[in-house]
């Protein structure tokens, strides 16, 4: 019976520690890496041509059907500001499901520089992103994870997909 006892209490041990982990996709983006919750993507597809749509923010590449869900494309070198570069043979588009508040899930797509690897992260592991001040505009960051030596920019993907500026694009994936 102890020993029934002892090996509940190491399966409450080990499901309270699986709980405390976050496992997040990485991707690359202007040589840093950057993470979301891996739960939230839905599949990983490389770069295709999609379908542009007037009058749309720069970083609005345009809508694909996948599978009879119009998903938009957000190209996120774009979206931040950074340099521009050609499509090559390891950009992809990460497709993800979105949470708003008051709103259904939908699905979206980042364009990223390539995959890179999934990490397990404790939670008490994600610190808070810092202050920049002004220079760097971190409304999108949901904290840093330090993970094998190097830094990970964890994303906020439901802030960031959910922007006042994507309101035309909701009307299509709702249409």
């Amino acid at each position: 019976m102890a020993e029934a006892a002892q090996q509940s209490t190491e399966q409450i041990e080990v499901n309270d520690s699986e709980e405390d982990m976050n496992e997040f996709l990485t991707f690359m983006l202007a040589g840093e890496e950057y993470g979301v919750d891996i739960l939230r993507v839905l599949e990983i597809k490389g770069w295709d041509d999609v379908t542009s749509l007037p009058n749309m923010p720069d970083y609005i590449r345009g809508v694909i059907n996948l599978r009879g869900t119009i998903v938009p494309i957000i190209d996120l070198r774009r979206r931040f500001g950074l340099k521009i570069l050609e499509y090559g043979p390891t950009t992809v588009v990460i497709v993800l499901r979105v949470q708003s508040r008051g709103h259904a899930d939908r699905t979206m797509g980042i364009v990223v520089d390539g995959v890179s690897d999934v990490y397990q992260v404790k939670t008490e592991n994600v610190k808070k992103s810092p202050d920049f001040g002004t220079a760097v505009d971190t409304e999108f960051v949901r904290g840093m994870a330090t993970v094998e030596e190097k830094m990970v920019v964890i994303l906020n993907i439901d802030h960031m997909l959910n922007s006042n500026e994507l309101s035309t694009v909701d009307s299509l994936s709702n249409d």
